[in-house]
C-alpha cells in the first residue's frame, strides 16, 4: 500500500492531490508569510521541517500560547538571550528574533535536514547574523549558553528529552531563566510533575492544555475546497498530535530574581522516559 501511495504521489502533481491542494492554496494566499499570531509577518519556507506547515502559515500553530509569546515580546520581558531547544525549521528562533532584536538567539537542532531549513528560514527574514545555530544539546551545553545571561528565555521541544535537560540541578542558569516547555507524557510518563516539583522554590508556573481545532479556522473557500471532504479540512489545521499535548510555562518568582536566593531542589527522580528519535 505504502509503494502504491509513493507512486500516485509522484505521478499525479502535489497540486492536484487533496493535502497538496491546500498547502498551494495556503502558500498563494498568504505569499508564504504568517497570516496572524505573535510572528505575523516572517517570511515561511515552502514546508515545515518535522511539525505542522499549514497551521504555522495560518499563525494558528500552539495557538494556546500566543498570549504568552505576545506578552514576552511586549511588556512583560526583556531577554538578552533566547535559547530554542528542538528549533526545527525556525519558527519560534527565527520569530522571536523579529520581535526581539536586541536579544540573542542560539537555536539547537540536531537534525541536518532541520538546521537547513533553519538556515534558510533566517535568511529569507534577514536575521541570519543574529541566529547561532547549533546541533543537538546537552545539559552542559546548555549551561554553557546560559550562564553569563542575566535574563535568559528558553523554549523547549525535545520530544521527551526535557526530562534530561531541563534540571536546575544540572543546569542551574535554569533557575533565573523563563521557560516554555512542551510536554511528552505519552513519552516520559510524569513528566509534567517531575518538572512542576523541580522548578516549584523558583518559577511561577502554569500549565497549559492544548485546545481543541475547528475546521473554520481555515479561512479560504473555493470551489476545490467544496468538494473535498470536510475531514481534510480538520486535518490541515490540525497539528498531528499524537494525543492531546500540553505546556508548562514557568517564570521566575520576582523574589528569587532581585535577591538571587535559591533553594535546593530535594524532589529527585528517574522518569520512564525513551530517547527521542528526534530532537524537535
Amino acid at each position: 500500500m505504502g509503494r502504491i501511495g509513493s507512486i500516485i504521489r509522484r505521478a499525479i502533481p502535489e497540486q492536484y492531490r487533496p493535502i497538496g491542494y491546500l498547502t498551494s492554496l495556503a502558500r498563494r494566499r498568504t505569499d508564504c508569510r504568517v497570516r496572524s499570531g505573535p510572528f505575523a509577518g516572517m517570511r515561511c519556507g515552502l514546508s515545515a521541517f518535522g511539525s505542522a506547515y499549514i497551521p504555522k502559515l495560518l499563525g494558528i500553530y500552539e495557538m494556546e500560547l500566543a498570549p504568552l509569546i505576545e506578552a514576552t515580546c511586549t511588556y512583560r520581558h526583556n531577554p538578552d538571550l533566547i535559547v530554542d531547544v528542538g528549533a526545527a525549521e525556525g519558527y519560534y528562533a527565527v520569530g522571536l528574533a523579529l520581535r526581539k532584536p536586541s536579544a540573542r538567539v542560539i537555536a539547537f537542532e540536531m537534525e541536518d535536514l532541520g538546521r537547513e531549513r533553519l538556515r534558510e528560514a533566517a535568511e529569507l527574514n534577514y536575521v541570519s547574523g543574529r541566529i547561532d545555530i547549533r546541533g543537538k544539546c546537552e545539559a552542559q551545553d546548555l549551561e554553557g549558553v546560559l550562564g553569563g545571561s542575566t535574563a535568559p528565555i528558553v523554549v523547549c521541544d525535545v520530544e521527551g528529552y526535557e526530562a534530561a535537560l531541563l534540571d536546575p540541578i544540572t543546569v542551574p542558569s535554569l533557575r533565573r531563566a523563563t521557560i516554555l516547555v512542551e510536554l511528552h507524557e505519552f513519552i516520559c510518563s510524569g513528566i509534567t510533575g517531575i518538572l512542576q516539583a523541580r522548578f516549584d522554590s523558583t518559577h511561577h508556573i502554569r500549565h497549559v492544555p492544548q485546545q481543541p481545532r475547528s475546521r473554520e479556522q481555515f479561512p479560504w473557500r473555493t470551489f476545490g475546497t467544496l468538494l473535498l471532504p470536510k475531514s481534510y479540512l480538520d486535518w490541515v489545521v490540525s497539528e498531528w498530535r499524537p494525543v492531546p499535548m500540553s505546556w508548562l510555562w514557568m517564570e521566575p518568582r520576582s523574589r528569587e530574581l532581585k535577591t538571587g536566593i535559591t533553594r535546593k531542589v530535594t524532589v529527585r527522580d528517574s522518569p520512564s522516559c525513551h530517547q527521542p528519535a528526534v530532537d524537535r
